[in-house]
């Protein structure tokens, strides 16, 4: 749950980024959140979210 909500956290903070400095439009911003919440109903999800949770797994066993 943690990891969800650090996920969205930072991919809203990257559209803001985008919002402000690299002209992403607003409208733009909303034809992705709507995509991801209908993305979510599908049945790719279950697929996104395992690879996403390896992504997460995969970099948190990463050593600098």
């Amino acid at each position: 749950m943690i990891l969800s909500i650090s996920g969205v956290l930072l991919l809203g903070f990257i559209i803001f980024l985008f919002t402000r400095k690299d002209g992403l439009k607003i409208s733009h911003a909303l034809v992705c959140a709507l995509f991801g919440f209908y993305l979510a109903g599908t049945a790719l999800a279950p697929s996104i979210k395992a690879g996403g949770a390896s992504l997460a797994g995969l970099l948190s066993g990463l050593k600098f």
